[in-house]
């Protein structure tokens, strides 16, 4: 490590933060990513067999990605280079890659870790491609966004994703070991105490390294119990960018714990986007879309209700709106579900796109004129409300086109009904053509 320090203009024994101090020094001492770095891992293999391909590390912040390219070039016998894409532009890669060019020629390799390289544009992605493919530099990606949005295909199909896991409670619980071990003294915490401290660390491991050094220094001789360290310590914020990776899981999880008629989990989900800063708007928006999807006319209040909610928001704002919201979320996770209309409307479109401009049937075309009329607009058309049971069974769908069935009620909640009628209103029709 003394390398870094020197570049940085700094002695081992300045002042550094227990997570760097506590940085570990081979790739056996990372914790929570044993599905990769472990023997039977994808990394663990390559390893052991001697190779190390280019690779991209997906995953949240505070897991280790920087600290794996490291060990791993060291690992591997490479120079290491670092890159953020925030700072660099395409200066600094040329002379990264002419630098490259010339150890090889030596010889040596290297290793090119390039941390949020989803920052860099297409064009700048483009341009790793050639040095890549070369085996100029072996390229080692770190991002916290998915690489399938934000990543060239051409590159990806050049490298391994490799997802990184936040920190589990296990893995936590051996940083708080090293750093009582570094620091000769267990941590003054009672056992609440502890799991309060991982759980406001969120599976971040130098977040969590961080406020550990933080209790430290309070010198406390009393154990800090939970409560003492809430009032004193802040929660890292929740993993949450409105527009990107997380966003589309939460809604995307929320949307299945309702449709899977479970009131708990869709409460949940829909409170982890709020406390995440999701605009409740558009929450309302989800709620009204999924009253018509996965419920339709088996609660038609569903969508009256979600309708409700989102003018009671408008009107109150928050908090007191997210009541509204939270009740209507209750509702549809509880209301009997039928995706009959959604289905229904998918099939009418496609038959509507594939038919063309087929007329109606003459019958039932409107006929204001005397011309009309003579050609035979409305002519044997039926009123319906005349007809024995309110029904006459004749055709609506254009002359030459088979009639089609869409609409097929799952007959839950009040689609039973429905679906009685339905059945009832074919066996007439059926009647009427043989005749």
């Amino acid at each position: 490590m003394s390398d870094l320090f020197s570049a940085a203009g700094l002695t081992e024994e300045a002042p550094r933060p227990l997570a760097d101090r506590l940085r570990p020094e081979t790739i056996e001492d990372v914790v929570g990513q044993d599905h990769l770095l472990g023997p039977e891992g994808p990394i663990g293999r390559m390893l052991a067999q001697g190779r190390l391909a280019s690779l991209i590390l997906w995953g949240p912040p505070g897991v280790g990605k920087t600290t794996i390219a490291r060990l791993l070039a060291k690992r591997a016998g490479l120079e290491f280079e670092q890159l953020s894409a925030i700072f660099s532009g395409v200066k600094d890669l040329r002379a990264v890659f002419e630098k490259a060019e010339g150890r090889r020629a030596t010889g040596k390799g290297t290793l090119l870790f390039v941390d949020e390289i989803h920052r860099f544009n297409r064009a700048q992605q483009d341009g790793f491609l050639p040095f890549v493919e070369r085996g100029v530099v072996t390229l080692v990606g770190a991002t916290t966004e998915n690489p399938s949005f934000e990543l060239n295909g051409a590159l990806l199909s050049r490298t391994q994703v490799m997802v990184l896991k936040r920190l589990d409670d296990a893995a936590l619980g051996k940083l708080l070991a090293r750093a009582e071990a570094h620091l000769e003294r267990p941590a003054p915490l009672t056992e609440d105490g502890r799991a309060a401290l991982m759980a406001m660390a969120d599976g971040d491991g130098r977040y969590f390294l961080n406020l550990v050094e933080e209790v430290f220094s309070w010198g406390r001789s009393q154990a800090i119990d939970a409560n003492s360290l809430m009032a004193a310590l802040q929660k890292r914020a929740p993993a949450y960018d409105k527009d990107r990776e997380e966003h589309y899981n939460l809604i995307s999880a929320w949307h299945k714990a309702t449709r899977g008629s479970d009131p708990d989990a869709a409460l949940y989900w829909f409170c982890r986007m709020l406390e995440g800063g999701e605009d409740p708007l558009f929450l309302a928006r989800r709620m009204i879309r999924a009253a018509s999807e996965d419920i339709g006319l088996a609660d038609p209040t569903a969508l009256m209700i979600c309708n409700e909610a989102a003018a009671a928001y408008e009107r109150l704002g928050s908090p007191e709106g997210e009541l509204a919201l939270a009740q209507a979320v209750i509702h549809l996770a509880t209301a009997p579900k039928s995706n009959a209309a959604y289905a229904a409307y998918k099939a009418a479109r496609a038959a509507a796109r594939e038919t063309g401009s087929l007329a109606p049937p003459s019958h039932i075309l409107n006929a204001p004129t005397k011309m009309m009329k003579q050609l035979g607009y409305g002519a044997g058309y039926q009123y319906d409300h005349d007809a024995e049971g309110q029904f006459s069974g004749q055709n609506y769908f254009p002359d030459g086109m088979e009639r089609q069935s869409f609409y097929q009620p799952k007959g839950a909640g009040r689609e039973a009904p429905i679906r009685e009628r339905l059945d009832l209103w074919a066996k007439r029709r059926a009647e009427r053509s043989d005749d």
